[in-house]
């Protein structure tokens, strides 16, 4: 999803090299002159309040500034942005400053500010954890990338994520978290497997949330996936598709013979059934595509041949 790209720094009015106790100082002086019960009434400055509010919310934070840094200096506020990949699973629970509001660029990278779904409001662990309330931990999704051949036949896979995790020293730290998840086989593109429980932590002793992996199938150098069905290309010579042959062709269960029927134009599709993607009852099939190549460099005995052929045949192609 695209979004709005932030430029804190420049919310702040400081440069990128700013120390904490800089921004801090900027902060302080921007808060004092934007502080709503100092502009009663006026939408721009609580507007301003609020954007300078979440660019110290991660600026302050050595953590998400470093992780907002490694974005890269070249983008400019108002700019569409779309996350690189392995951004998907990182999230923080931010302090927050004056209520809820945050932008969908904060949300992308650091969560929502402390809202609690399951309770209605804002939950006890955003305000140093007094209220007490017991929730559900929050769902997660994160891609997973599969090759074809993974998604066709199914079964175990080890996976590791980047999880945050409060170490000794009182400092979140980012670690590897692994998994051994079940792939079904069959399973499609854009398809949610499920891990119960797997989510993010509860609150106040409730039960984590889910996390929900969503199939990304990679490029495959010889097939393609058209809904359920696994298309193939088959190159036919042009007697191969008038006369009819027979060829070995891969599948993704091995290679097998088929039968090409005579006459077959390009474009026509042989199709092998079961061979593609879904679950039993509902599985595609393996569509084999013709696709005739013509010879380019011909002997002169050829180039007779088929003048020859041109003479005698009654063949009308475009009738």
């Amino acid at each position: 999803m695209a979004v709005e790209y932030k430029d804190y720094y420049k919310l702040l009015e400081v440069p990128r090299t700013a120390t904490q106790e800089e921004i801090s100082r900027a902060f302080k002086k921007l808060a004092r002159k934007y502080h709503p019960d100092l502009n009663p009434g006026n939408p721009q400055a609580e507007a301003k309040f609020k954007e300078i509010n979440e660019a110290y919310e991660v600026l302050k934070d050595p953590e998400k500034r470093k992780l907002y840094d490694s974005l890269g200096p070249n983008w400019k506020e108002g700019q569409h942005f779309q996350p690189p990949p392995g951004f998907e699973n990182i999230r923080f629970h931010s302090s927050g400053f004056g209520g809820s509001g945050f932008s969908d660029f904060f949300e992308m990278f650091f969560g929502s500010p402390g809202f609690d779904a399951a309770g209605g409001g804002f939950s006890g662990a955003t305000f140093g954890g007094f209220s007490g309330r017991r929730a559900r931990g929050q769902d997660a999704e994160v891609p997973l990338t599969l090759s074809l051949e993974e998604a066709y036949r199914g079964g175990a896979k080890t996976i590791t994520l980047q999880e945050r995790s409060l170490g000794a020293d009182g400092r979140w730290h980012f670690v590897p978290r692994t998994l051994q998840v079940h792939i079904p086989a069959g399973v499609k593109d854009g398809a949610k497997i499920r891990l119960a429980g797997q989510g993010e932590p509860g609150v106040g002793g409730g039960p984590a949330g889910d996390l929900y992996l969503r199939v990304e199938l990679a490029p495959h150098p010889v097939f393609k996936v058209a809904g359920n069905d696994v298309v193939f290309d088959l190159r036919l010579a042009p007697w191969e598709a008038v006369l009819g042959t027979s060829v070995r062709v891969p599948t993704l269960e091995g290679e097998v013979d088929l039968k090409v029927p005579p006459g077959i134009s390009s474009g026509q599709k042989i199709r092998i059934p079961g061979r593609g993607l879904g679950t039993k009852g509902s599985r595609g099939d393996q569509l084999v595509r013709v696709v005739i190549r013509s010879p380019k460099n011909l002997t002169e005995r050829e180039r007779s041949l088929w003048q020859e052929l041109a003479r005698v045949s009654t063949f009308a192609a475009r009738s």
